[in-house]
């Protein structure tokens, strides 16, 4: 690592005293947080038309509560989310809202294999890179040296990560951004899965492929990242202060110690590890589409009523209700936008085509037009609907994540949703997509 980073130092002795409760802890807007939430949702024996819950008022950690950080009683905390009772599998790994899909309509938890968290930089500047660097891995070292079982990586992005970006919260500047990463199947985890996990069940590894240049310090442990996909800009070059040093999985990547970790207990305890690997977000949203309108029409119902979601607005147990065909775009940029446009124009027309384009909360040049939204939206052969809230704030919203739920409630239910799907089935449907560019399942 260059030793123009400031900070590297050894790390030291931690301490848990005084530390927020988990629910505290994360980010509010992180999408860890919202997919475990709204997963968790699904399986609950609760209202069918619950909503998520208004957040709390949100601080992020001050300096001095860093070192209270508790990875293992996030991960406690996030599988005390779910109904104990018996599950025919899993979904692990990336933060991706058709993971979460997924894991809703195989009727299984869904868990993540990190989780962020902000905390207060005094007298930060958010266009100073190198000294983000210097008090961010200080942050991270006091985290690691309380856990040997994680690494962290810092994202530092004005643009897609900024204050116009996430406006509920303290901007980037005012914060640092960190995802702690489990570099090993934390122990909540193991006792949740060997306590509920029917005999032979399979585990799904959804890993995020994607890859962004980074520069390392702390033996490797600590990774500073300069900006993200969330802009929508090509990675940085650096600066002469903070040269990258080498490629990484991005933020929402999986640890390969990790999913190593993973495979070596599922060989253990008899059961099966299928990995749902992609490069590309639109790839893995496609097929789970896919996925939900096979499951549909095998069990005799029109699959023809597509919700297009978009970012933190989407809800899995609203689509389950409804009957409908979901398609998550990770964020607002023309890029995620054409992913969808692809995919329906190769795909058997919809009747309704719904669409909730999330604001990203700042106009540039890589942001989808709404004329582009609305385009998504005049695929549907009778029915095309860009909902008036999101259009009426876009770009700049913000909208929050109970909109998606109002929005996709059904109006009447017609009957419960058809029986799970079964984990072969899914993967037989995913398999005939992973011949698609940037997506394969093994």
């Amino acid at each position: 690592m260059d030793r123009r980073i400031r900070g590297d130092t050894a790390l030291g002795s931690g301490q848990r005293q005084g530390a927020p409760p988990p629910e505290r802890l994360l980010r509010p807007d992180s999408r860890e947080l919202l997919l475990l939430q709204a997963t968790a949702r699904v399986l609950a024996d609760a209202n069918t038309n619950s909503a998520p819950v208004d957040h709390v008022p949100y601080r992020p950690l001050s300096p001095d509560q860093v070192d209270t950080v508790d990875p293992e009683a996030v991960a406690e905390w996030m599988v005390a989310q779910y109904p104990r009772r018996s599950y025919p599998g899993v979904v692990v790994g990336s933060a991706h809202g058709a993971a979460a899909h997924l894991a809703a309509v195989l009727g299984v938890p869904w868990l993540p294999a990190a989780f962020e968290i902000a905390v207060e930089w005094p007298g930060g500047a958010t266009d100073d890179p190198p000294a983000a660097a210097e008090f961010g891995v200080r942050q991270a070292g006091r985290i690691l040296a309380a856990d040997t079982g994680v690494c962290v990586r810092q994202v530092h992005d004005p643009v897609g990560r900024g204050a116009l970006g996430a406006p509920e919260l303290q901007p980037i500047g005012s914060t640092v951004s960190l995802f702690v990463r489990w570099q090993r199947l934390p122990s909540a985890y193991r006792r949740f899965l060997t306590a509920h996990l029917a005999p032979g069940a399979d585990v799904l590894l959804v890993r995020d492929a994607r890859t962004w240049p980074v520069v390392s310090a702390l033996g490797g442990r600590y990774t500073f990242q300069l900006g993200s996909r969330a802009s929508g800009l090509p990675p940085a070059e650096g600066t002469e202060e903070l040269p990258h040093e080498h490629q990484a999985y991005a933020e929402y990547g999986v640890e390969s110690s990790f999913s190593d970790g993973l495979r070596s207990w599922t060989g253990r305890t008899g059961h099966r590890l299928r990995q749902v690997v992609f490069n590309c977000a639109a790839a893995l949203s496609g097929s789970v589409a896919d996925v939900y309108r096979h499951w549909l029409r095998s069990a005799g119902r029109c699959a023809d009523r597509l919700a297009v979601e978009c970012g933190r607005l989407l809800d899995p147990r609203q689509v389950l209700r409804a009957g409908l065909v979901p398609y998550w775009c990770e964020n607002a940029l023309e890029s995620s936008v054409t992913g969808v446009e692809w995919w329906l124009a190769g795909s058997a027309p919809f009747t309704s085509v719904q669409v909730l384009a999330e604001p990203p909360g700042v106009a540039l040049p890589a942001v989808a037009s709404l004329r582009q939204w609305r385009a998504v939206a005049s695929f549907g052969t009778r029915l095309r609907v860009l909902d008036d809230t999101c259009a009426r704030v876009y770009p700049y919203g913000p909208v929050p994540p109970r909109h998606a739920t109002n929005v996709l409630r059904p109006k009447r239910y017609g009957g419960r949703p058809p029986a799970p799907l079964g984990i072969q089935e899914a993967l037989r449907q995913l398999y005939d997509d992973s011949g698609v560019a940037g997506f394969m399942v093994c």
